[in-house]
């Protein structure tokens, strides 16, 4: 078996993205956290010339980023890399396996619907995806779900697993390759297995918007970034700039002064989207700045390095070269649908469209969370959403199997 390293971080949903990939192939791995350690932050640096985690290596060839890996995964290229093409992955790949309910995508809507599913005996299957808790596994403080007092949002994401799991729901770390809704049962293709299903219910939420600037994708990993409790401790005493004027945007600002030396806030408009409270501690932390009325038009760098943005005030149109080692992107969210286009109806920014009962214009394939909600977008609406989802998809299977169901 090859010798698999994973260089981590606490607080980074990336690294746990990476793992769960490992460990939903049974491959074992050796984990090394380098939080709070300055010379192998140094050393991860040198050795990969990238300043983001997780760093994965095997048999000491590197292999990237959870993205990279994941990539791997998708393409079934990881299986060939790790010499694994006879197991039982491979041997079984042509079975199609029934299943009453199919959840797509393992965010706070999708669990949700995996708790109500599963206590109606539905024994569903929920396919992971890339990021196990969806937005949540990109926040690190979850301050505002009701009756809910933690403050860990990795924490509230394990809560919401281990629920619905206790129930009788399956997760699986699997990504939805292809999807069929012509013909019923639907039919749910990943790169590992070919699934039927009496109903489905989508959860797929969103992804971070890039800027689609000059210099983004070449420096992303070498000073761009979009996970600040990530990839923060890559910055020790830095100066530093975050993109954006949401409540992600000061709440990972905020966090960045606990390693920056400054971090200044560039914001297209003269005021802030982001809830009061999160406006309030942004504006009493002294080592946080504003620009405003301001875009970032290009990132430059030298020797794999940011060094530099070029700021461009909207409303002057003056250009400035602003000095900085590290930018960070937090300007909303495109909707995870990629899969969907052209299988049910979107609206003009991708989202998907449903009625008040989460149904798409499939019957028997629903839909709930930030793939849908572009308005509110909190883990409470999500939630919400995706218990109607399940309760609908429950109701769907019921009148399916000619069963009576309650209203």
């Amino acid at each position: 078996m090859p010798r698999v390293k994973v260089y981590t971080t606490d607080f980074c949903s990336y690294c746990d993205v990476a793992k769960r990939i490992l460990e939903s192939k049974k491959i074992e791995y050796e984990e090394i956290n380098i939080h709070g350690d300055s010379e192998m932050r140094d050393h991860i640096e040198e050795l990969t010339g990238r300043r983001d985690v997780p760093q994965i290596f095997i048999d000491d060839q590197h292999i990237g980023d959870d993205d990279n890996l994941t990539e791997l995964a998708r393409s079934g290229e990881l299986d060939k890399l790790l010499k694994e093409e006879d197991n039982d992955v491979a041997k079984n790949g042509n079975t199609i396996e029934e299943r009453n309910v199919i959840i797509i995508g393992g965010g706070t809507a999708g669990y949700a619907a995996g708790v109500y599913t599963s206590r109606a005996m539905l024994e569903p299957l929920l396919l992971v995806g890339d990021a196990l808790g969806g937005q949540l596994s990109l926040t690190l403080d979850l301050e505002n779900y009701p009756g809910y007092f933690g403050h860990q949002a990795g924490e509230f994401v394990n809560g919401l697993k281990e629920q619905a799991e206790r129930f009788g729901t399956e997760t699986r770390f699997e990504y939805a390759t292809e999807v069929d809704f012509n013909s019923h049962p639907f039919s749910v293709k990943t790169y590992d297995n070919q699934y039927s299903a009496k109903t489905i219910v989508i959860c797929t939420g969103a992804s971070p918007r890039t800027l689609d600037i000059p210099g983004e994708k070449e420096y992303g990993g070498r000073g761009v970034s979009y996970c600040a409790t990530c990839d923060g401790f890559f910055f020790q005493d830095q100066r530093l700039i975050v993109v954006g004027g949401g409540d992600a945007a000061l709440e990972e600002g905020i966090f960045l002064t606990k390693y920056a030396s400054e971090v200044i806030i560039v914001h297209r408009r003269d005021q802030l989207r982001a809830s009061q409270i999160m406006q309030e501690r942004a504006f009493k932390n002294d080592k946080i700045k504003f620009i405003w009325d301001t875009v970032v038009d290009e990132i430059q760098g030298e020797e794999q390095k940011v060094t530099g943005t070029l700021l461009r005030n909207i409303k002057t149109d003056e250009k400035e070269m602003f000095p900085i080692d590290g930018v960070f992107i937090f300007v909303g969210h495109i909707p995870n649908t990629e899969l969907f286009k052209r299988v049910i109806d979107l609206n003009d920014q991708g989202y998907i469209l449903v009625d008040e009962k989460q149904q798409t214009n499939i019957e028997g394939v629903f839909a709930a969370g930030d793939v849908h909600d572009h308005v509110f977008r909190q883990a409470i609406t999500a939630a919400g959403a995706g218990a109607a989802a399940g309760i609908m998809a429950e109701k769907f299977v019921a009148e399916l199997e000619n069963r009576a169901y309650p209203g």
